[in-house]
Order: structure tokens, then sequence, then C-alpha cells
């Protein structure tokens, strides 16, 4: 990556996957959000990540340049050549468990963006030899060569749980998940009761137990039906789940569908589901409570307890039977249903992109304002404090 000659400020954000990915989630979304944002603001924006088959190998999408190489092993030596060879004034190290090594070979400042810790799921994801290794890389190696980094997160949680693991809390910064205003839907809740859950189809959603807890009130809720929104790899063992628990024809399986499908199964659902094992914040709580619709996730599933505001837009629950009477409660109660969307409604309204923009961009500031951080400082600022840049001129080719 040559360098403009407007010298306009660049960042170089390194990431697992895109939004455009079979297995993108809500990270992904974080990330490309700031990014467009940041390019809007006047600053060249990279993205470096994997190659999936679904997107071009390099494009421009928002004014965000886009370099797709390696899969889901190689992509972090595809990230590496591409820092070597980037002019970049920050670099952006998203871990999503295992980090970039990024520090090894930037010649600038890294940032690192980490929206939650992995402790748990290593072991599903790798098995426990493999997952004992990454989780000594994640929970010892990174803390200390990113000794010196400053940290994003999206949580208070979070940002403890980096802190438990030695990482100086005077060096972590909690910007949260912005919102979009929900798209207009004509759909209302059923007259049913129903239940919904959006996520990423892989084992540490741990979505069996949104369909184990439809067979255990099926008894009580004949009429009762759970629709899973998302992809990924465990769409059919999914599926088979429902059959193995007598209630494939109480769960409908969407896969993936657009933004405005996947409003409209929201706002026609009682209640949504998180039971994850893990979220750094979870968007999609959020996005239900945008319209109306309460949650009901684990208490010790990380952000989930900063996005659920237990007792008014949501409850948590401490483990499956707790999980389960939750649900039940808030499907027998409806004034008391109604009470937590009207009070989610009205904190959803409260988040947006543009606050959160803003919080990152302070971030990239204080950066370039270190004198230890080796940054090239900043244009002069006007009135707003945001660098006075031209962006009238974007490139678009890419190699």
């Amino acid at each position: 990556m040559s360098r403009c000659p407007d010298n306009r400020p660049s960042v170089l954000l390194v990431n697992w996957r895109d939004t455009r990915h079979p297995e993108g989630g809500g990270s992904e979304r974080y990330v490309e959000r700031i990014a467009e944002g940041l390019a809007q603001l006047g600053y060249r924006v990279a993205i470096q990540c994997a190659d999936h088959g679904r997107a071009p190998l390099g494009n421009w999408v928002a004014g965000v340049r886009f370099r797709r190489r390696g899969n889901k092993f190689t992509v972090y030596l595809h990230a590496l050549l591409a820092i070597l060879r980037s002019d970049a004034d920050v670099i952006v190290d998203v871990q999503n468990g295992m980090p970039f090594f990024s520090r090894l070979v930037a010649r600038c400042p890294v940032l690192v963006l980490v929206h939650h810790v992995h402790r748990e799921q290593w072991h599903s994801a790798l098995g426990p030899f493999f997952g004992r290794i990454g989780w000594w890389i994640e929970s010892w190696l990174a803390p200390r060569l990113y000794r010196k980094c400053r940290y994003i997160t999206v949580s208070n949680v979070t940002r403890n749980e980096l802190a438990a693991l030695g990482i100086e809390l005077r060096r972590t910064v909690v910007v949260p998940n912005g919102l979009d205003a929900p798209p207009a839907v004509v759909a209302r809740p059923a007259q049913e009761p129903v239940l919904v859950a959006v996520s990423r189809l892989v084992p540490h959603k741990r979505l069996e137990h949104a369909i184990d807890l439809v067979a255990r009130l099926a008894p009580v809720w004949p009429k009762l039906r759970l629709e899973l929104v998302g992809e990924g790899p465990w769409k059919e063992v999914l599926r088979q789940h429902a059959i193995d628990r007598g209630v494939a024809d109480r769960v409908v399986i969407h896969g993936w569908v657009d933004e405005h499908r996947k409003h409209e199964i929201l706002a026609g659902s009682w209640v949504h589901l998180c039971p994850s094992v893990k979220e750094g914040w979870g968007i999609v709580i959020m996005e239900a409570a945008a319209h109306g619709v309460p949650t009901v996730a684990y208490r010790s599933a990380g952000g989930v307890a900063e996005a659920i505001v237990e007792g008014e837009t949501g409850l948590l629950a401490g483990d499956f039977d707790d999980f389960t009477k939750h649900v039940d409660a808030l499907l027998r109660d409806h004034p008391r249903r109604k009470a937590m969307g009207a009070a989610g409604r009205e904190r959803a309204q409260k988040f947006s992109w543009e606050e959160s923009l803003d919080a990152f961009e302070s971030v990239l500031h204080s950066v370039f304002a270190d004198p230890l951080s080796g940054a090239r400082p900043l244009r002069p600022s006007g009135q707003s404090g945001r660098p006075i840049l031209d962006n009238s001129r974007v490139a678009q080719q890419v190699e």
C-alpha cells in the first residue's frame, strides 16, 4: 500500500472475517461500521481478512478498502505480510481469541480490539489439547506481547476480564456497540407464542439450549414455536437435535436472511433467546429491544449482563432450569413482557454508531498524541476536534 499524496492518516484493521463471511457476526459488523465511519471522516482505512468465496479478493465498500487472503488459519500469515507492506499510521489488531502478532512486525503503533475473552470457547472449538494451547496464547502470551499497547473493548465485563489477564485498566477503553435505527416493519407480535434466536450457528452459541427449552415447555405451550435466524457450520447439527428432541415441527431454521427479514422476524416474536457461552455485548439483544422484545440470557455470558438491564429489559439466568423458568414466566406474564419491551425500546434509542465512532476516534487521537507511540502527529484539527482532512480523492484501485 503506497502512501496517498494527500497524506491522510491511515488505519489498517486486521480481522479474522468480514460481514460477508459465512460465519461473520456482530464483531465483524462493529469493525466495519467503525471503519466506514473513519473513512467518512477522511481517514484512509483498509481491512485485511480471510477469503471466503462470497466476495472479491479486493474491493471498496463505503470508502473502506477490503483485501481478502487466506483461510481461517493462513489469514494470519497474510495479515502479517500486509502489515509489513503497509504504511499505516496505526494497526488495529482485532483479536477474536487469537492475536495476529502484529506487534512483531508493525512499524507503527498497534491498537488492540477485543470483544470478549475466549476461555470457555477454546475447548469446544479445538478440543482439550489445542484448546489449552489457544488459551495459553490468549491469556499469557498475548498480554505480554502487547504489553505496551492500548486496548479497546465493548463492555466493562470484558475490560475487567482483560485486567485479570494482566492488561492494566488504564490501557483499556470501553467503546460500546452502536445500533442502527430499526427499519420500518409491518410485523407485530404473533398471536401464538414465538421465541427467536438470531445468531451464528456455531457450537459456543449453545442454540441447543433454545431447542431443549422448546422441548421442555412443549407440554404446557402446545403452540410454542422457535425461529432460528443465522448461518454457520452447526446448522445440520441443530436440525438433527430438533428431530432428536421431537420438536422439529416447532423449530424453524431460517438460515441467512436479509436485514429487513431479520427485523420482521424479531418484531413478530415474544421473547428473544441468547443462550451463548460468551458475548462481548450482543448487538442482537439491542436490536430485539428496539422492537420491544425482551431477551433471556445467561448471567455468566459476559457482556450480555450489560446489554440487558436485568428485570427491566430482560432476564439473566444462572443455569438451564433457571433459563427455562424465566422464559416460561415471560410468556405467561403479558403486562410484564410489554413493560420490559417498552423499557428496552427506550434504552435502545440511546445507542448509536455515531457515538461509538466518536469514542473510537478519541482513542486514535490519544495514540497519535502519545510521544512514546512513535506515531506521526495528525494534521491540525478544526473546532470539532477532528482532523481537517480532504476525503474528495479516494483511490478506487485494488492490488
